[in-house]
């Protein structure tokens, strides 16, 4: 029998035991249930962590379903900061391995460590041998992540339509279109990124992973642009500027009647595989075609003259005072590039006379004239699918000074892009409507059913039998005018040159330095391809001009666009040889007609309720109340002609000439005339013309 003492141990003993077992009970209800989210949330942030899985970014393809852009897989190299034995040793093998700045990624490093961050990106998107170089190395702070690469398997073709990718802003870890079509539809290229959950070792290796969301690829997009006339375009391009001595140059070529865009090229371009560089121009990267405005020159004169025919009653074979080269606009004398004396209203467009088409704009009126070219589409945006679209500049009727009226009506005072020139050139070529740009054919999902974009309903802007006139006059302006460079082998074609003196704006003049510009569409009864082409900061006189410029890449890129769309012939191709005989190129439009537009208030443009022009197309409405009498010579007042011993029609065709109306009588040869030749003829005044046998 034991001793009590002995017992009152071992009861001791069994209660210090029993103690022992319900502390670690507790303990273990504590950590196994109290405590358990917490430490499965620890355990997991130690053995596991969830990453974000790249989607592939949706392809982008021309009209014959040639990629333009697709996603590739690639290795991005990223490193654990707080594992970095040291930080120089590691700044010095990867810089030398990645070829990386040095000193920039020891800086990087060491702020990482200072901020306590257990996660760097040393290179993204790197290529398969610079991967290669750095798993040779085995370094246990260095880890690879799967992403996707933008790639562009033509390099610079049709670059600033398709844009490019990058970091957007320095919160971004993710890449997103930052230009052209990438940055348009950058949500629908872009997907959903997928969720996967990685296990590491104590070492914080990898050594497997779970995907918890799939990711869900970008759609794909299809473009109006055909990259074998985009490649013809910017090639042809690339030697105008080159040849002209030129800074850049845009063209935009596109279907009349839908408003598909089938080529838009800028020089200078860009690879939008390769990062910006120091040496890369300015404009590199700018799609000059929709963000660049300038003034047009003289192609702009056929918004004038498209005005005036809906507005006036003058038609091609109306003759019209050009006044020896020298007008005296409201106290300003201004001087045509020819000495023309009489021109009809189709030589003042093949002829490109200032002069002319200011007395043609005179005639139109401010309002008038204002209101067509607003319903050309100047002065506001045409909507394309792609950022940064400029609006051009034209300011309210209310802002015109006296003169403006010339500077307007010959390309001045007035500024456009070459997508907006395309478009008001496709108003002729397809019978008087102002088309919506598309740029964009359709949009498809992973999976899902294809997403046309249907073509927006277009705007009535000129009558249809405007539009045949003007397509006669244009096709005149190529045939014996200022645009010979223009004639196509094989089909008939219109346009019109222009050239317009550029503004410096630090100096506050205009230099000798050209936009040189041509707008045109072939052929001629049916048109199919209408392409603006512009040239800026040509030199060298005569050489610097829309026709020796612009018009043969005119020539160059609706021959092919033509060859594609496989476009009979309309003329036999012997007749290309006219284009051999000599002409005069020169359609330069004179500046010096009022401020530059740069000095000029450019508030924000609005509309203005225009006269009554026309009550309908056929028939012409009243006389616009702002519209002027032909201007017939720098002199203050007109002088009466001498019409005695002249036939009815010499009559007839001086009266035009001069502006002066005549009122006849009888038939025969002119005998006497009321007033007397000589004499100032009064305001609103006739000339009364007896006729006899």
């Amino acid at each position: 029998m034991l001793e009590p003492q002995t017992i009152r141990r071992l009861h001791w003993l069994l209660w210090l035991l029993l103690a022992w077992v319900a502390a670690i009970f507790l303990r273990l209800l504590w950590l196994q249930i109290l405590q358990h989210d917490d430490l499965l949330r620890l355990a997991q942030q130690q053995q596991q962590r969830v990453v974000e899985i790249q989607a592939a970014r949706g392809a982008i393809f021309d009209r014959s379903g040639q990629p333009l852009a697709k996603s590739l897989a690639a290795e991005s190299i990223c490193v654990n900061p707080l594992k970095i034995p040291d930080a120089g040793t590691a700044a010095d093998i990867l810089s030398r391995v990645l070829e990386v700045d040095r000193s920039r990624l020891h800086e990087k490093i060491r702020s990482a460590v200072f901020h306590g961050s257990g996660f760097l990106w040393v290179k993204r998107k790197v290529t398969p041998q610079e991967a290669a170089r750095v798993r040779s190395l085995k370094l246990e702070w260095v880890e690879f992540r799967p992403e996707m690469r933008r790639f562009y398997p033509h390099g610079q073709l049709a670059a600033h339509v398709v844009g490019s990718v990058g970091i957007v802003n320095r919160e971004d870890t993710e890449e997103h279109g930052n230009a052209g079509i990438e940055a348009s539809f950058d949500d629908d290229l872009a997907g959903q990124p997928g969720l996967a959950r990685v296990f590491t070792d104590v070492r914080q290796n990898p050594y497997d992973s779970l995907i918890t969301r799939k990711p869900e690829p970008g759609a794909d997009i299809t473009l109006t642009i055909d990259q074998n006339l985009q490649y013809d375009a910017e090639k042809a391009l690339e030697r105008a500027v080159h040849s002209s001595g030129a800074k850049t140059g845009s063209l935009v070529a596109l279907n009349p009647y839908n408003g598909d865009v089938l080529a838009m090229a800028n020089y200078p371009a860009f690879d939008p595989n390769l990062p910006p560089s120091r040496n890369e121009p300015p404009e590199a990267r700018s799609n000059l075609a929709i963000t660049t405005p300038f003034e047009p020159g003289s192609v702009f004169k056929t918004i004038t003259l498209a005005s005036a025919l809906e507005t006036t009653r003058l038609r091609p074979d109306t003759l019209i005072n050009c006044g020896n080269g020298s007008i005296n606009l409201f106290g300003r004398v201004i001087h045509d590039h020819a000495r023309y004396s009489v021109l009809t209203m189709a030589d003042v467009l093949a002829k490109s006379s200032n002069i002319g088409a200011i007395q043609i704009g005179l005639k139109v009126g401010d309002r008038a004239l204002y209101h067509y070219v607003r319903n050309f589409g100047f002065g506001h945006k045409t909507g394309i699918e792609l950022p940064g679209e400029s609006t051009g500049m034209l300011r309210r009727v209310e802002e015109w000074t006296p003169s403006s009226i010339g500077s307007i009506a010959m390309g001045h005072e007035v500024s456009t892009t070459a997508l907006q020139l395309a478009l008001a050139g496709a108003v002729v070529a397809n019978g008087g409507l102002l088309v919506k740009p598309r740029l964009v054919l359709s949009r498809q999902k992973p999976g899902g059913p294809v997403e046309q974009f249907a073509p927006q309903t277009p705007d009535r802007v000129l009558a249809p039998e405007t539009t045949i006139q003007m397509r006669q006059m244009m096709e005149g302006v190529v045939l014996h005018g200022t645009g010979r460079q223009a004639i196509l082998k094989g089909y008939t074609s219109g346009g019109k040159t222009g050239s317009a003196q550029i503004y410096d704006p630090r100096a506050h003049v205009y230099v000798h330095s050209y936009n040189a510009s041509f707008l045109g569409f072939a052929p001629v009864a049916n048109p199919q391809i209408v392409i603006a082409v512009t040239v800026n900061g040509t030199t060298g006189g005569n050489a610097g001009f829309g026709g020796p410029v612009a018009a043969p890449v005119f020539r160059q890129v609706a021959t092919s666009a033509l060859r594609m769309l496989d476009v009979p012939k309309d003329l036999p191709d012997g007749l290309a040889v006219l284009a051999r005989r000599p002409v005069d190129e020169n359609d330069l439009a004179i500046a010096g007609l009022g401020k530059p537009p740069a000095e000029l208030s450019q508030r924000s443009v609005s509309s203005v309720t225009p006269p009554p022009v026309r009550a309908d197309f056929p028939a012409l409405a009243g006389e616009s109340p702002d519209r002027r009498p032909f201007f017939t010579s720098p002199e203050t007042e007109p002088k009466v002609p001498d019409f005695r011993g002249m036939t009815l029609r010499a009559v007839l065709q001086e009266s035009a000439a001069t502006g002066l109306p005549v009122e006849v009588v009888g038939t025969g040869m002119a005998r006497n005339q009321e007033p007397p030749p000589g004499s100032v003829l009064p305001a609103r005044g006739r000339v009364r013309v007896q006729f006899t046998r």
